[in-house]
């Protein structure tokens, strides 16, 4: 009996021996795994400014920032391009200030006009529901061979085409072959894909003698046809595959507006005798009616047809000529900022006029006809516009100066740029 007990005893010992030694192999197996695959990573850690830092050694196989994959979870047909947010970028714009300076207007030529701080340039929009490949020239290109684009209205319009412009011309250089008497309309042409761009000045849509200089001080009032379309654009519509329709701004200056060839009231008018104040709201929605039909109408366009939204200025302590600024060097989110009382007024139009028009004029889809909302996503990018570098080097001789600020506009390159990542891809998948 006793040598039986010692036996189990020996035996259970024996398999808490070799249990032991089983655990610390595997141990020292999992270990060794885990130090080898940590070797394989280099975690990117963002900072708030969009500056990157590689915590590790990079790693052997680069997979781009942009790959073009849909998750499985998510629904494209869902997905919400307009709604997102902007996130840190280490690859930045895909052109440079001096690579495409000679296309860009120099009031927006932020980098060469001295602006100090980068940060701004590594943003990128990234929708909620789904992902944006990065906007691809060559690509742009390819769909777009043999086809005719103009990009319709203000100077915001023509902030857009230079920096369609400056994107494309990463892969091909574009040839100006037209330009009107003041240079506000012009026309560009890719000769390797036979591709071309119109830049068409037309800020009102409508027919408008305008006595303004180009540092927007009026002389006087604007006559505004609100129930005559310019026929600069209008004319020119059948003939193009796209064009992106836009204006906004400008129906805030001091204007009489007339229908059926007489005067019916005005916007902050100083003339005498008295008109009937109606309000730049009501000029805007008797425009964008007009406009919207005809752009709905079938005969009037061969093409697509995109209207874009305003776009938000950011002027803070005064606006324009009154001392308006923006120092921001960074995006905010939405909670952090409110649309202005004006910018809403004008979207709310926008977004009425181009849902009736739809609803009475298209059918449900809208046809060629669509939208580009770009207000919101605009709207958490203060840091965009040129602020005091709308000029040279302005604090070179006097670091006090006082100089005007340009807080409409946008930058080139900057967050403007990342409208024809959204475009693109709504042309792609529609």
């Amino acid at each position: 009996m006793k040598l039986k007990l010692s036996s189990i005893s020996m035996n259970h010992k024996n398999v808490l021996l070799i249990k032991l030694i089983s655990a610390i192999l595997i141990t020292f197996f999992a270990f060794r795994l885990f130090i080898l695959h940590s070797s394989e990573f280099s975690p990117i850690f963002a900072s708030v400014t969009g500056k990157f830092e590689a915590r590790f050694l990079p790693p052997e196989v680069i997979v781009p920032e942009n790959e073009d994959l849909i998750p499985q979870d998510i629904e494209v047909e869902k997905c919400d391009l307009f709604s997102g947010k902007w996130i840190p970028d280490s690859l930045g714009p895909i052109y440079t200030n001096n690579s495409c300076g000679s296309l860009i207007d120099g009031h927006q030529n932020c980098i060469t006009n001295g602006r100090p701080d980068l940060d701004f340039l590594y943003w990128k929009w990234k929708p909620h529901d789904c992902l944006l490949p990065r906007f691809d020239p060559g690509r742009f290109l390819q769909l777009m061979r043999n086809k005719s684009w103009a990009l319709i209205g203000d100077s915001i319009s023509r902030n857009h085409v230079e920096s369609l412009l400056c994107m494309l011309s990463t892969v091909e250089e574009p040839v100006e072959v037209y330009h009107d008497k003041e240079y506000r309309s012009k026309r560009w042409h890719f000769p390797l894909h036979n591709l071309t761009i119109s830049n068409i000045w037309s800020p009102f849509l409508v027919q408008a003698a305008i006595f303004e200089d180009s540092n927007g001080v009026s002389t006087a009032s604007v006559q505004l046809h609100l129930d005559k379309l310019d026929e600069t654009w209008t004319n020119l519509m059948p003939s193009l595959d796209y064009a992106i329709i836009s204006t906004g701004k400008w129906f805030l200056k001091s204007a009489i507006y007339h229908e059926n060839g007489k005067p019916v009231g005005c916007h902050n008018c100083k003339e005498k005798p008295r008109i009937e104040e109606l309000g730049f709201d009501y000029a805007y929605n008797a425009t964008l009616r007009n406009v919207m039909d005809f752009l709905a109408a079938e005969d009037n366009s061969k093409g697509t047809v995109f209207f874009r939204t305003s776009t938000p200025d950011h002027f803070q302590n005064g606006e324009w000529h009154s001392g308006g600024t923006c120092k921001q060097t960074e995006p905010v989110s939405d909670e952090e900022i409110e649309i202005k009382d004006v910018h809403k007024i004008l979207k709310d139009i926008e977004i009425g006029q181009f849902k009736r028009a739809v609803r009475e004029k298209t059918g449900q889809d809208g046809g060629n006809l669509k939208l580009l909302d770009f207000t919101g996503m605009l709207l958490t990018r203060p840091d965009g516009h040129p602020g005091a570098y709308r000029q040279f080097r302005p604090f070179d001789k006097d670091k006090n100066a006082k100089v005007q600020n340009d807080c409409l506009h946008w930058c080139l390159p900057g967050p403007f740029d990342y409208l024809n990542d959204v475009i693109l891809e709504t042309i792609v998948n529609g």
